[in-house]
């Protein structure tokens, strides 16, 4: 307690695709008190969003939830911490006029809309720009002349707004940087695509007015002083008026770079695996890939450290679904069960089916997969007229289809004899224990270790990075932080089982057949 009256604790908000987390942790990295807030995003003409005020009624109660169960808890009132991070997911577009405005509404990750863009930046640049990055979106929006370009004066992320609306610092963490433009060895901006961007596009005659280096946020890395609230930023995040201006904050990263610091994968022949609405894979290289792979994005970590990142839009959006229809079926009966048991019933059913899912075959797209060539998507759940169509084998099917798509992806980095020490898994598609851990390992042909902090995810990752920031010693390394921090860290580790490995190569050998069928399904 004494060290929240003291402000001698440090706060971390995360802004993920369905929660807005808010975690408070003490000197020693450990769990004082959270909050949290759900929201959805929303399909508006055709693009995937959340508006704005959406973000700050969402980052209010977030805060404001914690901030009661602090005084529940503790019995004292939360006025002040000593260092704030903020973090939210990577990529997407936010648009701004020199006043500040936002021209068109936020364009998130989720959007498969600019094919045409990310194509010609890539061979323009010999470098993967997937459709998702920042880039991307700038220059499609250039192809299609939309009225609103010629007033950009910012482009940034999520974090990277709330971050500048809290403290007016209009700067990025280098990992969620490494989602908006390519990132060179020196961990800023890689000015000689800045110029080809800018060549590019005036030859079009749709230059950016201020050039496309002088519309991004400014980069720092991990351990940087990132700004202080502002007395405006106070009664953003805080309404009530009792948060004190002045706080530091940490640079805002994406909700990638705060997975690697959740899970201590900052290291070279480190890795993770964040599984939730959609999974992804970050590997820390020990050297550079020998080619481009369109399937492989090169971003970095909070430090600026060479990361492939295989990312996939898909993951547990389609298993959720199936879990409401269970949970509305059991009311039909007038049976009501907590969500969290029958999450955690349904996955260990997943236990009980045949290795290979025995013969059910399940599709998770529910919005474009660009690893496989989709810009859209249509959920499906497919069999054999003779399958052994049970309870135990949907669930099974689901859960192998929230990470067949990463298993393609990983495959080309084990092309690339990419090697690991170490593979760690955390969000929701790992909470049950011992289910989406068993199925990940069997997938990647790899151990996969799960912490018991990993279920804190980014928000208490982006918690520790502002704790860095603010009491680091003199040139102490994140890698050297972090060995501190995750010293005495528990967890559980499963090697592959020969016969799930076997099972989940002839699913998926059949979902790559299948991927005809969702063609099809989308054609239609």
């Amino acid at each position: 307690m004494q060290s929240i009256v003291n402000g001698q604790t440090f706060l971390g908000i995360e802004l993920g695709s369905t929660r807005i987390k808010s975690v408070l942790i003490d000197q020693n990295h450990k769990l004082v008190a959270q909050g949290g807030h759900s929201w959805e995003n929303a399909l508006v003409d055709g693009v995937w969003t959340y508006s704005l005020d959406d973000v700050w009624d969402g980052v209010q109660k977030s805060f404001a939830d914690l901030v009661q169960n602090v005084k529940q808890q503790y019995g004292v009132e939360l006025t002040k911490v000593k260092s704030i991070g903020i973090s939210a997911m990577m990529h997407g577009y936010l648009a701004f006029d020199k006043d500040g405005n936002l021209l068109v509404p936020f364009r998130t990750w989720r959007n498969t809309t600019t094919a045409e863009a990310a194509s010609a930046l890539t061979e323009a640049f010999n470098f993967n720009i997937p459709q998702r990055w920042s880039i991307a979106h700038v220059y499609q929006a250039i192809l299609n002349k939309e009225d609103h370009i010629k007033d950009v004066a910012f482009i940034t992320t999520l974090a990277g707004y709330v971050h500048w609306q809290l403290t007016g610092q209009k700067v990025i963490g280098v990992g969620d940087a490494s989602g908006i433009f390519p990132i060179n060895a020196r961990g800023k901006y890689d000015v000689t695509m800045m110029d080809m961007f800018d060549d590019i596009t005036d030859a079009q005659g749709s230059m950016l007015q201020n050039g496309v280096q002088g519309t991004m946020p400014k980069i720092l890395t991990a351990g940087e002083h990132a700004g202080e609230l502002t007395p405006e930023g106070a009664k953003l995040l805080d309404p009530s008026g009792n948060l004190t201006p002045g706080i530091m904050f940490c640079p805002p990263e994406g909700d990638a770079g705060t997975g690697m610091v959740a899970t201590n994968s900052v290291a070279e022949r480190t890795g993770n695996i964040s599984a939730g609405t959609s999974v992804f894979a970050m590997i820390v290289l020990e050297k550079a890939l020998s080619k481009m792979h369109m399937e492989i994005d090169m971003v970095t970590t909070p430090h600026g450290k060479p990361v492939a990142m295989v990312h996939c839009n898909n993951c547990s959006s389609d298993v959720d679904a199936w879990v409401r229809l269970f949970e509305e079926t059991l009311s039909v009966f007038g049976d009501a069960i907590d969500k969290n048991t029958l999450y955690e019933n349904l996955y260990r059913k997943a236990l009980e089916g045949d290795a290979d899912c025995g013969g059910v075959l399940s599709y998770n797209y529910y919005s474009g997969e660009p690893i496989t060539g989709f810009t859209e998507g249509r959920p499906l759940l497919v069999r054999k007229p003779d399958a052994n169509f049970n309870l135990a084998n949907v669930m099974r099917s689901l859960l192998f289809s929230a990470i067949a798509t990463l298993k393609i992806g990983m495959g080309i980095l084990d092309g690339e004899n990419v090697r690991l020490d170490k593979l760690l898994g955390h969000g929701g598609f790992f909470k049950t224990q011992g289910v989406g851990q068993r199925f990940m390992a069997a997938a990647l042909g790899v151990p996969v270790s799960v912490l018991e902090s990993a279920g804190e995810g980014g928000a208490w990752g982006i918690a520790i990075l502002a704790a860095y920031a603010a009491q680091k010693a003199n040139g102490e390394t994140l890698e050297t932080y972090l060995g501190k921090v995750f010293a005495a860290e528990k967890g559980s580790t499963l090697a592959p089982d020969a016969q799930d490995a076997r099972g989940f190569a002839s699913y998926m050998t059949e979902y790559v057949r299948g991927l005809v069928i969702e063609r099809a399904a989308v054609d239609a």
